[in-house]
């Protein structure tokens, strides 16, 4: 074989891995960390927390921006409640309280519901492409026949020449994700509520 066809082949080996690259879908396993400090307000109270997703469907997106493309992008719900559940323990641990996920009388309680989780292709201009994510967060906090309900929102907008890989998407998505659960435990009526 000579040279230019050596490198025909690899330009057309080059090719069709991208663009079976381009159209396989995307199963995520997220594991977003909370990383902003909290207030410590409580002294072992125990507190029930659960997680739960409220999402219709665990496709997010996909990575062409096509509706009819087979390059979906899915997060599943059984996977990230249990990481939603542990951040969500970890912060209430952290505010000086003892999660528990057992109901009880009286008790106060904290809900973190996953509402929205979206991927969306943008504008596209020339050799860029524009991804914008977005999640939404409610936390839901009840204690002593009052309840306060926060909505947290986080929006990312990622500029790519090659459109992002898994591991890439992951990250964008594990960061978005935790952004918004820095927001809701950041908020300081979650705490006073949950110390009163």
């Amino acid at each position: 074989m000579n040279r230019r066809h050596v490198l025909r082949a690899a330009a057309v080996l080059l090719a069709t891995a991208l663009l079976a690259g381009c159209a396989s879908p995307h199963y995520l396993q997220l594991n977003p960390q909370r990383s902003v400090s909290v207030p410590q307000v409580g002294s072992g109270q125990a507190v029930t927390v659960a997680a739960m997703d409220e999402r219709d469907d665990d496709v997010i997106g996909t990575r062409t921006g096509s509706a009819m493309s087979t390059a979906v992008i899915t997060v599943s719900a059984h996977e990230l409640v249990p990481q939603l559940q542990r951040e969500a323990e970890r912060a209430v641990r952290d505010m000086g309280f003892a999660p528990t996920t057992q109901p009880g009388n009286g008790r106060p309680g904290l809900t973190v519901s996953l509402l929205h989780l979206g991927y969306e292709r943008g504008d596209s201009r020339p050799v860029i492409d524009e991804a914008h994510l977005e999640a939404v967060l409610e936390v839901k906090v009840t204690n002593q026949g009052t309840t306060y309900t926060g909505t947290y929102t986080s929006r990312r907008s990622q500029s790519y020449a090659l459109r992002p890989g898994r591991d890439a998407n992951r990250r964008m998505l594990n960061d978005l994700i935790a952004d918004a659960l820095d927001r809701a435990f950041s908020d300081p009526e979650l705490a006073q509520l949950l110390a009163r």
